[in-house]
């Protein structure tokens, strides 16, 4: 496909489901910034030493650091010859200028900035869905895969609870940091040219159609 994507949009609004669907038929790489540096930390690289000092001191890994591994990422065989998604980053406009300095030192560009639109109620119950047994540890959506018996584990009939950061309250502070920290890149990457909205609120098939028409892939 040799096309670069980063994948906006809220919590729940469904990215990381998307970009893994389009990496998985478009061979392309996805990028999740949270995998990549905890790839980095446990790999023993400078880079990952560096990150895992500010994590042991319960601090947020500086976005300079970040940035130098997404830039390291990026200059992979597996990415630069294949193309990416990035899922969830940037997530400020500090990121976004870090990203462009990476790509830039790269001799790459982006093709499209995809903003995944839902409607805020939809958002706060999918973040709210999410249930876990207290035995086996199976993961439930009650939207979209629900137990045969409310609270109960189909496989092995434990009790299934409710995550402390699945919590409606919890949901909404999530929320109140994107569009304080992450919505004003809608506007920097519209006036690029770059941006294309999608919805993000139907069933994921019909979603990935969508989004697919969208890019025209």
């Amino acid at each position: 496909m040799m096309k670069n994507f980063v994948f906006l949009g809220a919590p729940g609004a469904g990215k990381g489901t998307m970009a893994e669907m389009l990496c998985a038929t478009c061979g392309c790489a996805h990028i999740s910034t949270g995998d990549i540096l905890r790839a980095e930390m446990k790999s023993g690289s400078d880079l990952g030493q560096k990150a895992r000092a500010y994590v042991d001191q319960g601090k947020l890994v500086p976005d300079e650091v970040v940035a130098a591994i997404v830039s390291a990422k990026l200059g992979e065989p597996a990415v630069a010859n294949k193309g990416f998604v990035l899922d969830g980053y940037p997530r400020t406009v500090r990121q976004a200028e870090l990203l462009d300095e990476a790509l830039l030192g790269r001799r790459m560009k982006l093709d499209a900035v995809v903003l995944f639109t839902v409607e805020r109620d939809l958002i706060l119950k999918r973040l709210t869905a999410r249930r876990l047994c207290k035995s086996c540890g199976a993961i439930y959506n009650i939207l979209y895969s629900a137990p045969k018996a409310e609270g109960v584990c189909d496989r092995c009939v434990g009790a299934l609870y409710q995550r402390a950061d699945d919590t409606v309250e919890t949901a909404l502070h999530r929320l109140s940091v994107y569009e304080s920290e992450t919505a004003p890149l809608i506007g920097l990457y519209e006036k690029k040219g770059l941006l294309i909205r999608v919805t993000g609120a139907e069933e994921k098939d019909r979603n990935f159609a969508i989004l697919r028409r969208a890019l025209q892939l």
